[in-house]
Parts: C-alpha cells; structure tokens; sequence
C-alpha cells in the first residue's frame, strides 16, 4: 500500500510541476577534454619518450588529453643532428624533432616534455630555473626535471579551455617554430 501512494503522490507532483509550466532541468554535463592525437610512427627509440611525456601533460592539466595514434595532430620525429624544436602550426597542432645527440646529452623526457609544452601553447622561458619546464637547456644538463610547474600547467589547462582573453589565445595559437632550446651539443676539447 505505501509503494502504490508513492507512486500516486510522484505522478501528482509531476502533473503540478507540468501544469505549473516549471522545468526541471539536468546540470550540463561536464566539457569535455580535447583531444590531442599524437603519431610516433616516426619517433624512433623516442616513442616511449613521449608516451611518458604524455602521461605528464595529461596528469598537470585539464580540457586536453593527449592519445598516441589516434590521428596526427602531432607528429614527432628522431633526427640525428640540427637540435631538437617544436614547429606550432596551430595550439595542439604541429611537429615535434627530438635529435638523438641532445638527447645523448640532456634529458630525453625534459626534452620531449618541454617541446610538446611548445604545441600546447607555451613559449621558451631561458631563465635557467630547472623548476620551469620551459626554461629548456638554459637549466643545465643536469637538469632532468620532465614536469610542468604549476603555472605552466595551468596556462594550457586555460588555453584549451577557452578562458582567455583573445589576446591571451593568440599568443598561443599562431604558427611558429622554436628552436634553441637546447644550447649546441658540446664538442669535447682536444
């Protein structure tokens, strides 16, 4: 007997509720991250290298989500010689080279983490400090730390997510190439 009047009494409350003309509406689901396809199809002994570097940009940030080949949004590249650099042609789009003698040098994971920080819309940052990403090579190759500091996180996190002024987006999104992170492999003195 109780369950039948509680159906009656949840049938009267939705007949009022639609009479009365009042909505009741579902929260909107949460946004959904972007994601990043990126290809190591080219990546050589480097494709582990980014699948980590990934990983990390995946755990800092918020509203992307970066899967190996599932497209080639960004593509990334073993070269021998020339320096490692990032080519931006769009946020979250573009080119990554890694060269095997810089990364025979500094970190591989710092460098592969540090060039992707490039397409995700983060500029060089040449202040030496090893806590800043993208501070690059100007940190010494001792220097192995592989993560975004915090307010390099959240400025991608913010770039995806669509919550800057557009002047603050375009500095992110416009085709670019940088180069010069990693100071010239040393030549050892005869």
């Amino acid at each position: 007997m109780t369950s039948r009047l509680g159906r009656l009494y949840v049938a009267f409350v939705a007949t009022a509720v639609a009479t009365l003309g009042v909505t009741v509406a579902n929260p909107a689901p949460a946004s959904a991250a972007m994601t990043i396809c990126y290809n190591t199809s080219q990546a050589g002994a480097y494709a582990g290298t980014a699948n980590q570097a990934a990983s990390i940009w995946n755990n800092a940030t918020t509203n992307l989500t970066l899967t190996a080949n599932c497209g080639s949004n960004l593509r990334i590249y073993q070269i021998t010689g020339g320096g490692s650099y990032a080519v931006r042609t769009s946020l979250g789009n573009g080119r990554v080279y890694i060269d095997t003698q810089q990364a025979a040098q500094y970190s591989p994971l710092r460098i592969m983490t540090h060039e992707i920080g490039h397409i995700l819309g983060l500029p060089d940052n040449y202040n030496g400090n090893c806590a800043i990403l993208m501070s690059g090579g100007s940190a010494g190759t001792s220097c192995t730390n592989p993560y975004p500091s915090t307010a390099e996180a959240n400025r991608v996190s913010s770039l995806f997510a669509g919550t800057l002024s557009a002047t603050e987006r375009s500095a992110g999104r416009s085709a670019d190439i940088f180069r010069d992170s990693w100071p010239s492999v040393l030549t050892p003195v005869s």
